[in-house]
């Protein structure tokens, strides 16, 4: 059926004929319906002369095409091209010659043409295309051109959009037609000729599981049997990833070599256990497969058999003499991946076998490590009764409770514990209790010092001086993690505050939680504590709780040294230039002694100078008679508002404010909580306290 689509545009003194070959129609009418419809609705000029397989439905053209669709307008065929045809599927494979001439014509008039209806259109029309193709309707056909799915070298799949020339000896070989394949051959066509890929008709036949045709091709080219693919797969390894059996006993009784390997060195063995196809292992075996080839990872077909944890092939395998301690480049044997893995049943057999149940990979790393540090439960457990050594220690010193407390496995630590030397973990420079404070795992942290591990224990300096701030005990971490529960727990367990280069209380303060800090200053952390890296002449808690007034006035109340702010070597003279230069702990530059910072430098930085005013002013209320320098009245003479401090430095102090002052000294910096507890009225009681509240 012929069907003739006519239109003459709007006038236009100039044409342009464009070839359109370059449009494919997916698989569905309504492309051709839609390229039709956009030609006539912009003034072109179509004569389609259009069989398709199929029909065309005019009814799917948009009206304003159908309106344009008079059939007593004819194209002068001398004003059109040719272009090449369009073939379309659909599910009654009718055949019709098809043939098509476009003319395209600039018209002035395209600006009335509506996009949004074509887009829509042409979308649904995709949408339609995309469910066809994943439905099967785009399958390609037995020969000839046809929309489907090519075939990559390396025998995955690779769908396409583009039309696929199908070879008619692969379309006998697909569909099993061994008498096409035989009277192909019996024309004189050689049928041992490669592809671009490098696959003769004899991959095909085993890839796709035609026996029938397989043995035809195999008795007329015997000497292609081994012959390997671009990707070097022979015939047996295509069969064997397909799981082809027949094909791939017809290939080994006709003498296919079974240990002749792909690119990534991997032979039809290999691939059967990959596959965990028992059959095809147990075949290959039968005709004297390698059993202990490696592929380019080192791995051989009993590393792959358990790693899938596939004990028939195991047993396959080693009764067919694979080598139970064979080791891949890295050191790691057949238990060890079963370890690594948690296969437990593949781990079983290989220990009756006599696997090495200590076997360590080339970074010492042991079967027990890795199950632990996986978080293999029954593996632990398992290797544990056959007696696995818990103190073999990989390269970086670390034991398996090391990386058991690491990872918080609750299980793993209570069996470790008991078999764990506590020697050989002082040895390794840092506790399980650094590890499982770091990452904050608290129940581990908790059953660690029930067991009686020593919470002041410290990182050597090797694992110290790999941070930045040398932290060193369990403590740290846990304030560094701002973890309340870890501090309490360490702090009552009798941990020191005080043994770090910056002492935990300095970054309980950068935190800003004084739930912390007064956990640390209850169980005897300095509050007057210095970082002896960089020496000031005032407290580095102070130093550091300089942006956080409260913070600064709550240190202040329980006895905080202020009268150091205010000694300074300058006095009323000039003061040297600042440094701003900041030099890091592990600083390798650094190597003469680091000058001491006095707190009018430390206020007169860009991050503190705008604070400058407030903080001296609390500092005011917790010393007596100062002498402010000079730097520091340049800080308060730089605001208008900050001149009431000033007045408030002037000597004499209030006397009340002295005697206040006195009684605090009197009372110590370690009773000053006590406070409250003198017998004295509530009111001088909060005066002395600093509590302006009532």
């Amino acid at each position: 059926m012929e069907t003739e689509l006519t239109s003459s545009g709007s006038g236009s003194s100039s044409a342009l004929t464009s070839d359109l070959s370059a449009w494919h129609f997916g698989g569905d009418e309504r492309h051709l319906t839609l390229l039709c419809a956009c030609f006539l609705c912009g003034g072109g000029r179509v004569n389609h002369t259009v069989v398709l397989y199929g029909h065309l439905n005019p009814l799917t053209l948009p009206q304003r095409a159908k309106n344009k669709l008079e059939p007593s307008e004819q194209l002068n065929p001398a004003q059109s091209k040719p272009w090449p045809s369009a073939f379309i599927q659909s599910p009654d494979r009718q055949a019709r010659s098809v043939s098509v001439h476009v003319c395209l014509c600039l018209c002035l008039s395209m600006t009335c043409f509506s996009y949004s209806e074509y887009f829509s259109l042409f979308h649904s029309c995709r949408r339609h295309s995309r469910l066809a193709q994943q439905t099967g309707r785009a399958q390609p056909s037995s020969s000839g051109a046809a929309w489907g799915v090519r075939r990559r070298c390396d025998s995955s799949q690779l769908s396409t959009s583009q039309s696929v020339e199908i070879d008619p000896v692969v379309a006998a070989i697909r569909d099993g037609d061994e008498k096409a394949v035989f009277n192909m051959m019996k024309s004189g066509k050689n049928l041992s000729v490669p592809n671009k890929d490098g696959w003769i008709p004899l991959h095909e036949a085993a890839y796709y599981g035609q026996v029938g045709c397989l043995s035809l091709l195999q008795k007329a080219y015997p000497g292609t049997i081994d012959q390997r693919t671009l990707n070097e797969e022979t015939a047996l390894y295509l069969a064997t990833s397909r799981g082809n059996l027949d094909c791939l006993l017809t290939l080994l009784q006709a003498g296919a070599e079974p240990d002749i390997s792909n690119k990534a060195r991997e032979t039809p063995l290999y691939k059967a256990c990959e596959r965990k196809n028992a059959e095809a292992a147990r075949l290959l075996v039968q005709y004297n497969a390698d059993t202990n080839h490696r592929c380019n990872r080192g791995w051989t077909a009993l590393h792959e058999a358990v790693s899938r944890n596939d004990l028939e092939i195991i047993d396959i395998l080693v009764k067919g003499g694979a080598k139970i301690e064979s080791a891949n480049a890295y050191g790691i044997t057949s238990l060890f991946v079963a370890a690594e893995s948690g296969q437990l049943e593949a781990l079983r057999y290989l220990a009756r076998c006599g696997a090495d149940i200590n076997t360590q990979a080339s970074d010492n790393a042991s079967a027990l490590y890795e199950a632990c540090k996986n978080g293999h439960v029954p593996i632990v457990e398992f290797l544990l009764s056959q007696g696995a050594d818990a103190n073999k220690a990989n390269k970086d010193g670390l034991l398996p409770l090391h990386i058991a407390a690491k990872k918080g496995i609750c299980e793993i630590v209570s069996m470790l514990i008991p078999v764990t030397s506590r020697t050989r973990v002082k040895r390794s420079g840092i506790s399980p209790l650094h590890l499982a404070a770091e990452r904050n795992n608290d129940d581990i942290l908790e059953e660690l010092i029930e067991a009686g591990y020593e919470v002041n224990t410290a990182l050597s300096d090797e694992r110290s001086c790999l941070y930045e701030d040398r932290r060193t005990t369990p403590l740290y971490f846990a304030v560094f993690n701002n973890n309340i529960y870890a501090t309490e727990l360490l702090l009552q367990a009798g941990a020191n505050p005080n043994v770090d280069l910056i002492n935990p209380l300095l970054i309980s303060i950068r935190h800003g939680c004084l739930k912390t800090m007064k956990l640390l200053l209850d169980h005897g952390a300095n509050i007057n504590a210095y970082i002896s890296s960089h020496p000031t002449t005032f407290p580095a808690t102070i130093m550091f709780s300089m942006k956080y007034l409260s913070v600064l006035k709550y240190l202040l109340d329980l006895g905080c040294d202020a009268g150091s702010c205010f000694e300074c070597q300058y006095g009323n003279g000039p003061h040297p230039a600042l440094n701003y230069r900041r030099e890091r702990l592990n600083d390798p530059q650094v190597t003469r002694e680091p000058a001491v910072v006095q707190f009018c430098e430390m206020v007169s930085t860009p991050e503190i100078s705008r604070w400058a005013g407030p903080i001296i002013d609390v500092l005011l209320d917790y010393v007596g008679n100062v002498q402010l320098c000079s730097r520091l009245k340049e800080h308060i003479d730089s605001y208008e508002d900050w001149a009431v401090i000033k007045e408030k430095a002037e000597p004499p102090r209030p006397l009340s404010h002295l005697c206040r002052i006195k009684v605090r000294s009197l009372v110590g910096r370690n009773r000053i909580k006590l406070l409250d507890t003198l017998p004295l009225p509530d009111r001088l009681i909060r005066y002395l306290q600093h509590d302006y509240s009532q």
